[in-house]
């Protein structure tokens, strides 16, 4: 799948119970207008989400699953039980929180790994990270790519965002490993996707932007309140 995606556009497509496009079929309706506009993949959330999404188009999807625990704070493909509902979706990655945070039920980030390399060889693995440490790890690890996906949604980095100082986060991670560098995260123009991949990163993923109506209703109607 890296391959397919590189230097393109990866569309975010989810929609959470509650929120209003919540739905395996319009979110599959989201994917194909994604690939009409040059999408080179999808980031999808549920089993349900990418079977229905992998009917409609032949795009790589890169799966997640998200999932409060009440003993962690970790929720984006957080345990065994996510990667083996995933793992029957048929996408051709799995992206997984790999912060180096407590994860639920006393599970490890290297047995998650190790769990999918057993039962999915042929899955590749991302890891959405938030610092550079976790980066390091998840390239010790063995994930075949990392992903800024979580920079700003964790305590440590609560209110940050990935276009501040000029990318600086992102340039970091990418002075950092070795492995490829997929930039997600409050992306919301065209030209902050052009930036990261001249900067560059792997390929771009954009989510809101995208795929968030009511996201993107609240930038025009911000903006004309002021």
């Amino acid at each position: 799948m890296l391959e397919t995606i590189k230097k393109g556009l990866v569309a975010s497509c989810q929609a959470l119970p509650d929120e209003p496009l919540h739905s395996s079929f319009i979110m599959a309706k989201m994917a194909l207008a994604a690939k009409m506009g040059g999408a080179v993949g999808i980031r999808a959330n549920s089993k349900g989400d990418i079977i229905a999404i992998k009917q409609e188009i032949d795009l790589p999807v890169i799966g997640i699953l998200k999932r409060d625990y009440p003993d962690s704070e970790v929720f984006i493909t957080a345990t065994k039980k996510e990667l083996a509902e995933l793992l029957e979706s048929g996408c051709e990655m799995i992206a997984l929180d790999a912060t180096l945070r407590t994860r639920p039920n006393g599970e490890t980030l290297e047995e998650l790994v190790s769990y999918i390399r057993t039962n999915g060889p042929e899955v590749q693995l991302m890891a959405d990270i938030s610092s550079v440490e976790d980066a390091k790890n998840a390239e010790q690890l063995g994930f075949d790519c990392v992903s800024t996906t979580l920079f700003g949604y964790t305590n440590e980095t609560k209110g940050c965002k990935l276009y501040d100082s000029d990318f600086k986060f992102l340039k970091d991670i990418l002075q950092t490993v070795s492995i490829p560098v997929i930039a997600e995260g409050n992306i919301i123009t065209p030209e902050m996707a052009k930036q990261v991949l001249d900067l560059g990163a792997h390929s771009v993923v954009v989510g809101g932007a995208i795929s968030r109506p009511q996201q993107i209703t609240a930038r025009f109607t911000d903006m004309i309140r002021k």
